[in-house]
């Protein structure tokens, strides 16, 4: 390691990225051998000449890649290798930091049970590579029906679909309940998402008042009669951006509504499995009226792209594999087989909790550290909803933190009515290592600060 300060100041990049360099050459030329004992992060970072933040900033990077492993009073050692590839590095790095996306596992235990289970799908590869059931098979509805009675739901199966990700679902539903030119109504503060998906259909969307619990009965009740919509999209559960949660005698209020105008209501639940005492969906409330959908990028990983999805009534859920089949023909087999394996084994609920854990030690940095401005968020959220001070701009603001890793969107990405943005929304989660995010925050409270003198 001797040689790593020079390689490191010639690398051009981000010197814990430069330390991942290091580690992956030197395993590729056999310097490194599977077993190998690296120093502790602060002696390598006395030998690099680096603080100890970037060193653990690159062990974490490395650990993510799978190229090390660190275990708790013992040390760091290196892995076995299959290959090295620079694409693959190329793609570790390619990800949008905006995205409220969830912290990434990190304990070793963990991350090679998640590996087992690969392994253990690939030996079925073959047969993944075929066409398949758009919606999934019966393990896989089996899979899903146990993962969402943690939600209280306990639909049959035939009214379970097993569909590529959330927001492929939103889609297909809408071409299901809607056509080019009709209404349908959501959140004055909407997922930026749904918003995309309706301007592609030719949808008109109409944002609805909120306060503190949600969107305004009264309100609904005003736009039904005004504007005849053909479905209401809702995010009711730590809600993307503002993190709010619907309590639920809002929940039985909004129910009533929907009930009594013959409604479909699109329940975007993505964050309902991370909060540990979520309401109840409100799928439970008006199953009849309600297209539920489970995604599992939050609660356990974005690259999966499946969603567990419950549909009002069995024909429906043909009507939504149709849908599915005309937009993506079906759910990727080897996602399912994974996510299906995981389920069963309980690794899907291990990550879920990690997810929990995580988010939560993250969201008490935040409060420690930013305090320059006033922000909204739960104990449990990928985000923080962040007031923007007098003389403080989303534009200045970004521009601010474009050389630290951390996503910053503005309120007009979620917000229906045009205006000056009041707010931004600040992720705390995705590859920001745990490690770093202090440093991060306290520039970013230190810019907010600056900006606004």
């Amino acid at each position: 390691m001797q040689n790593w300060p020079q390689r490191i100041k010639q690398s051009g990049r981000p010197r814990y990225l430069a330390i991942v360099d290091c580690i992956a050459q030197d395993m590729k030329d056999r310097v490194l051998l599977p077993g190998d004992q690296l120093p502790p992060q602060r002696q390598l970072a006395d030998i690099i000449g680096v603080n100890f933040t970037t060193v653990s900033r690159g062990y974490t990077e490395a650990i993510n890649r799978g190229l090390i492993a660190s275990h708790v009073g013992r040390g760091t050692f290196v892995l076995p290798q299959k290959s090295l590839s620079s694409s693959d590095e190329r793609r570790a790095l390619a990800n949008d930091l905006t995205m409220n996306a969830p912290p990434e596992p990190t304990d070793p235990e963990l991350l090679e049970r998640m590996r087992a289970g690969l392994s253990a799908v690939s030996d079925d590869l073959v047969h993944l590579l075929r066409y398949q059931d758009p919606v999934g098979g019966s393990v896989d509805k089996e899979a899903a029906s146990i993962w969402l009675s943690m939600r209280g739901l306990v639909p049959n199966l035939e009214r379970i679909a097993v569909t590529p990700g959330a927001h492929a679902t939103m889609l297909a539903i809408l071409t299901v309940l809607a056509r080019p030119g009709d209404c349908v109504l959501c959140e004055e503060i909407t997922y930026a998402g749904f918003k995309k998906i309706c301007t592609q259909l030719g949808l008109k969307l109409v944002g609805l008042p909120m306060d503190a619990d949600g969107v305004q009965p009264d309100a609904l009740e005003a736009a039904i009669a005004e504007h005849h919509p053909r479905a209401l999209y809702l995010n009711p559960t730590l809600h993307n951006p503002t993190t709010m949660i619907v309590p639920q005698d809002r929940r039985l209020e909004i129910a009533e509504v929907i009930r009594r105008h013959n409604l479909p209501l699109i329940e975007d639940d993505a964050y309902g499995f991370v909060l540990p005492d979520a309401p109840p969906p409100m799928a439970t409330s008006a199953p009849e009226q309600t297209w539920y959908i489970g995604g599992l990028a939050k609660c356990i990983g974005a690259g999966l792209r499946l969603a567990f999805t419950v549909t009002p009534t069995a024909r429906a859920a043909f009507a939504l594999e149709n849908g599915i089949r005309a937009a993506s023909v079906m759910s990727s087999p080897v996602s399912m087989a994974l996510a299906t394996r995981w389920v069963l084994d309980g690794t899907a609920d291990q990550i879920r909790r990690f997810i929990r854990s995580e988010t939560k030690l993250r969201q008490e940095i935040a409060a420690e550290l930013v305090t320059e401005a006033a922000f909204i968020a739960k104990p449990h959220a990928f985000n923080i909803w962040l007031r923007l001070p007098g003389g403080v701009t989303s534009a200045s603001l970004m521009a601010a933190m474009s050389n630290h890793e951390i996503g910053i969107t503005p309120e007009s990405a979620f917000r229906m009515s045009v205006g000056e943005d009041r707010f931004v929304r600040i992720c705390l989660g995705g590859r920001i290592p745990r490690e770093t995010l202090p440093q991060t925050l306290s520039h970013l409270n230190n810019q907010i600060w600056q900006l606004s003198q």
